[in-house]
Order: structure tokens, then sequence, then C-alpha cells
């Protein structure tokens, strides 16, 4: 992208609020990812959230939920897993989860979701966007926004990256995670072959010297 590109972006997202998790198996990665969605989120004039623990932060909400600054993901990508967390969540699989992270979403005016993870957190995803109206329809019944608060919220988008070492995922070439695990296993490897090569001349030398 040249810069006349990257110029053109400039508030294009003022007004809106995004936020990003990772969630599942944490993977290589994952912290470049949330640097460059953070980043360029703050760029084009978008207040940006960081969700910790994954999806268990969302439905938690409070704490969990933190407005980000451009200084917030400096000196992150060369740390493994993720800075921001990753946390199985048994509650978002159950409506109630769903509904608390929906409600935690409005509070803060967040309608645009990027989320970071396998298979399972983004079937989660899914499932929670093709909800989305229906929940905040119960949490209107319910009493705990405003049928105005809903309308301004009314639809939610969101963006799926696949983070996974299993390198397993249709529509994109390479997940977040599997050029670094593969090349963990050639060191691996090679440090195997080195070892084992030296342990067959060493042994060799010893059966000479044995007179075998």
């Amino acid at each position: 992208m040249c810069s006349m590109d990257l110029e053109k972006l400039k508030m294009t997202g003022a007004g809106r609020a995004m936020a990003v998790l990772t969630s599942g198996g944490d993977a290589q990665g994952m912290n470049a990812a949330v640097r460059a969605v953070t980043r360029m989120g703050i760029y084009v004039g978008a207040q940006v959230y960081l969700i910790y623990e994954g999806y268990q932060g969302m439905v938690d909400g409070g704490d969990n939920i933190k407005l980000a600054n451009w200084q917030s993901v400096s000196n992150i990508i060369q740390q493994g897993g993720t800075v921001i967390g990753s946390a199985r969540c048994k509650a978002f699989t159950t409506r109630e989860g769903r509904i608390a992270a929906a409600f935690n979403l409005v509070k803060k005016g967040i309608t645009n979701l990027c989320v970071c993870g396998g298979d399972g957190s983004l079937t989660g995803a899914n499932i929670f966007r093709s909800e989305w109206s229906s929940l905040l329809d119960e949490l209107v019944l319910k009493g705990r926004i405003t049928d105005t608060l809903a309308k301004q919220h009314a639809h939610l988008n969101i963006v799926g990256l696949v983070g996974s070492i299993d390198n397993d995922f249709c529509g994109t070439d390479m997940t977040i995670g599997a050029d670094s695990a593969l090349h963990r296993i050639m060191e691996i490897i090679d440090a195997i072959m080195t070892t084992a090569q030296r342990s067959d001349t060493v042994g060799c030398r010893t059966l000479n010297a044995a007179g075998v």
C-alpha cells in the first residue's frame, strides 16, 4: 500500500469503536497481529479496545476491556504467545454468556470486533454475529439497554484472523503461528541430527580404540 492510499484512510474510522481479542491456543505471531490491528485502527481514527483473556474477558467485562493507545502495543512483537491473554471460555458457549458479552460491548460502543484464533474461536465469533440482533432485543426486554442504544449498535462487524500452529484452516495459505512452528521443528531436527552424527563419530572412535 502506497503512502497516498494510507493518507486516504486517515480518519475514515472516526467516531467508531473496535476491539481485538485472541482466543484458544496461543501462537507465535498473535502479538504482531494485535499490534497491526491496534495501530491501524488508531491510524484511521477509531477507538481501539484490547480485550484481555479472550472470550472470557468479553463475558466478564470491566477491566478486561481496555482502551488502547499507540504505546499499548509497543515492544511486543518479539514476545511469544499473546500479551493480551487467551482463555477457554465455557460461558461463551451459552446464550447467557453471549448476552453478557454483547452488553459489555454495547457499553463501550463497540460494533467492530477482530478475533484472532482457531476453528473454535472463529466459529464462536460467527455464532455471536448471527445472534447479535436477538441478543440486543433480549437486553432491551430485560431493561439493561434502551431501544435507542440497541438501534445505534444494530450491526456487528467481525473480522477473523486465523491463529493456529496447525495450518489447517481454509481461506489462507499460512495461518498465524504455522511458519514459526515449522521453523522450530526444523531447528530441533537439525539439532538432533547434529547430535546423532557426533554420537556416531564418538562411538566409532571408542570401538576402534577398543580394537573392535
